[in-house]
Parts: structure tokens; sequence; C-alpha cells
């Protein structure tokens, strides 16, 4: 019974962990008001990032490396845009996250889930027993 307690103890706290680390450098998406053919995202504490717009056949539109003190906050109008169905890639250092932008007749949306997300790093081995990432 108390290997079972120290156990799930155990987990808990790797749980914990992860999720405090995957907040870090997250992304905070929202939908900018007016028109609605602007969409608005930001990421925190992250000073570089790359932003790239796809459309549906994976054919880059726009790209920018976005830059900011503190974290980066980015606005974009898609009035030229035709109506579809675009993904909205932001890239940094410690992941590339993928969004879906919908623009119709009047109003364009970001998804604030990610459709895809990829945390990057890299594995080295410290000695024969401990591996460490970045």
């Amino acid at each position: 019974m108390k290997t079972i307690l120290k156990f799930s103890l155990v987990v808990l706290v790797a749980m914990t962990t992860m999720s405090s680390y995957a907040i870090d450098g997250d992304f905070l998406l929202n939908v900018k008001k007016g028109t609605g053919k602007k969409i608005s995202f930001s990421v925190n504490e992250i000073p570089k990032a790359s932003v790239t717009i796809y459309d549906k056949d994976h054919t880059a539109i726009y790209s920018e490396v976005a830059t900011g003190k503190g974290g980066i906050l980015r606005t974009y109008s898609l009035e030229d845009f035709p109506d579809g169905v675009y993904f909205l890639e932001v890239e940094t250092n410690l992941k590339k996250v993928t969004h879906e932008i919908v623009i119709s007749k009047e109003i364009s949306s970001l998804s604030r889930r990610s459709i895809a997300e990829v945390y990057k790093g890299e594995l080295k081995m410290k000695n024969q027993n401990v591996a460490s990432t970045n």
C-alpha cells in the first residue's frame, strides 16, 4: 500500500511539473472585434517567433519573424484573403503550433485550440545513466 501511495505521489508531481512547463511559452489567442476580419495572437515571455500563414494546400501566403520585449503580440487583417480555410503556424525555439483560420463572408475565426503542436528539444546524455533536455 505504501509503495502504491509513493508511486502515485511521484506521478502526481511529475504531471504537475510537465503541466507547468507546458504553460511557459504557450500561445494565447483571441479574435479581434470590429469588422471580424482580423485575427490576433500573443506569445508570453518569448522574444522571437516565426509566423507563417498557409492555405489549405500548405502554400505559404505570408511569413515573418516577429519580435518583442517580454512577448509578442500580432494582429493580422484578413480583408484581402478569399473565403476558405487557412493555417497559422507559430514557431519558437520551444515549439511549433498550428491553428486553423476560417474566413467567411463577414467574419474570420482563429481556433483557440491548436490542431498541431510539436515541442522541440535535444536529448543529451550526461553519463551512462542520466539524460537531459534543453
